[in-house]
C-alpha cells in the first residue's frame, strides 16, 4: 500500500437529524476524484485508508458514515436514533459532501458493506460516477445476511451454538439477526453489552478461511463493539434497507459504467457467489476472484485493489472509452 499520509483538509458536515459526518481529504487537491466507503455497517475510516490512494494523482475522499468513527452523534449512544442512519440517509449524505466539496463526478471505492453502498449510490446517482472498484464485495441481498448469521454456522458449528444460545426464549422465534437488533437497541448496558460481545466473537469466528486471519483488535474496545454490534443488526435486519435482492437485481443498470470486483475464494462469509452473480449482470465490470484472500486478507488482495484504482479513467467529463470485460 502507499505511505502513511496525512489529510490536507477535513471537516465536519451537517446533514440533517442532528447528524455531523466527518469527512477527510488526502492525496492531490486537484487530482482524479475517489471516494472511500468504508465496511460494517458502523467500522469507520481509520488512517490506514488513506494508503489505499496515489497521493500524486488522486484525491480522496475518506469519510465516516453516520453513527460511527469521527461522526457525531455515535451509535453507542442509548438516545442515538437508529431510525435516521438508513441506506438511503448515507447516499444522501455522500450527495451532499460531494456538493460541499464542488466534485462534479467521482469514483467509488468501497469494501464490504462499503461495496453494497457504493453499488446503491451509483444506482440512485449514476451521472455523477465515474468508475467503481470493490473489494470482499457484498450486495445487501436477504440471502447474504441469512448466510453471514445463520448458514455459515454449518462450518463453525460449536462457535455458531454460543452465538444462539445469547438469543433469549422470548426472542427465539425471530430471525438470529433481528433478535439481536433487539437486544443491542435496548439502552440498558446489561442487556445490550453482553449482546455485543456476543456478535463480535461471532464476526471473528467466521470472517475468513484464509490463513492467517486474526480477529479485531477493535473488537476489545466496549464502546466500539457496542456500536458497530448495533449498527450491523440495524442494517441487516432491514435488509439493508433495499429490499430483498438488496442491490443485485438491479445492478443491471449499470452497464457502461466500468466497474472491478476483487474477492477472495476463502471469504467463508461473503461467498464468491455473490460478485459472480453481480458480475454477470454488470456487464462492464471485471471480477477477480483470488485462491489466497479472504475477506480482505491476502498479498494479491491490496495489490489488485490498488491497481484498479491506478487504472480508473482518469477523466471526469464522461468521454472515456468503456470496453465490455469478461468474468474471470
Amino acid at each position: 500500500m502507499h505511505p502513511p499520509i496525512e489529510p490536507y483538509a477535513s471537516g465536519l458536515l451537517e446533514v440533517g437529524d442532528g447528524h455531523r459526518v466527518y469527512w477527510e481529504g488526502v492525496g492531490n487537491p486537484e487530482g482524479y476524484p475517489v471516494v472511500y466507503l468504508h465496511g460494517g455497517p458502523g467500522s469507520g475510516a481509520t488512517a490506514g485508508s488513506r494508503r489505499w490512494f496515489d497521493p500524486a494523482v488522486q484525491r480522496a475522499v475518506i469519510l465516516d458514515q453516520r453513527g460511527c468513527g469521527r461522526s457525531t452523534p455515535r451509535a453507542e449512544a442509548p438516545d442515538h436514533d437508529l431510525a435516521t442512519n438508513t441506506t438511503q440517509h448515507l447516499i444522501a449524505d455522500l450527495e451532499l459532501l460531494r456538493q460541499h466539496l464542488g466534485i462534479d463526478r467521482w469514483a467509488l471505492f468501497g469494501l464490504s458493506w462499503g461495496s453494497t453502498l457504493a453499488l446503491a449510490y451509483a444506482l440512485a446517482h449514476r451521472d455523477r460516477v465515474t468508475g467503481i472498484v470493490l473489494g470482499a464485495v457484498t450486495t445487501g441481498a436477504r440471502d447474504e445476511i441469512d448466510w453471514i448469521t445463520e448458514g455459515v454456522g454449518r462450518i463453525f458449528p460449536a462457535e455458531w451454538e454460543r452465538f444462539a444460545a445469547h438469543v433469549p426464549a422470548h426472542l427465539s422465534h425471530r430471525r438470529i439477526v433481528e433478535a439481536y437488533a433487539e437486544l443491542l437497541a435496548d439502552p440498558d448496558p446489561a442487556v445490550h453489552g453482553p449482546a455485543a460481545v456476543a456478535w463480535c466473537a461471532w464476526e471473528d469466528a467466521h470472517v475468513s478461511l484464509a490463513p492467517g486471519a486474526t480477529p479485531n483488535e477493535k473488537f476489545q474496545d466496549p464502546a466500539f463493539r457496542v456500536r458497530f454490534a448495533r449498527l450491523v443488526t440495524h442494517y441487516w435486519s432491514h435488509d439493508c434497507f433495499l429490499g430483498e435482492d438488496g442491490v443485485r437485481r438491479a445492478a443491471a443498470a449499470l452497464d457502461g459504467v466500468p466497474g472491478v470486483m476483487v474477492h477472495g475464494r476463502h471469504d467463508v462469509s461473503g461467498p464468491l457467489i455473490t460478485p459472480w452473480r453481480l458480475a454477470k449482470c454488470w456487464p462492464t465490470s471485471t471480477l477477480h476472484a483470488l485462491d489466497d484472500a479472504g475477506h480482505g486478507t491476502g498479498d494479491s488482495f491490496p495489490r489488485l485493489l490498488i491497481q484498479a484504482l491506478a487504472e480508473l479513467p482518469q477523466s471526469t467529463d464522461g468521454q472515456a472509452a468503456v470496453t465490455r470485460r469478461a468474468v474471470r
